[in-house]
């Protein structure tokens, strides 16, 4: 994780409690409208399924692509 005390996460609420768990000496912040009913929906079953069979296949225009890549890339940076 970042060496930083807090932390500002900008996504799904159900991704911070697994962050606290792995990380108790910092603070995170999400947004607590940031609810997904889909990603509730989602098991480790349905996940596995998907890996298995890679469907169902979704296409993604390049262009989406590209900047979709770059965004990661600076997660992936800052750690």
């Amino acid at each position: 994780t970042a060496d930083v005390p807090e932390i500002i996460v900008g996504t799904e609420v159900g991704l911070l409690h697994p962050l606290r768990q792995g990380s108790p000496e910092k603070t995170f912040y999400g947004f607590p409208e940031a609810v997904c009913p889909n990603m509730k929906k989602t098991t480790l079953d349905h996940v596995v399924a998907a890996l298995e069979t890679l469907a169902p296949r979704i296409e993604i225009p390049e262009e989406i692509a590209a900047r979709a890549r770059q965004s990661v890339e600076r997660m992936v940076q800052y750690g």
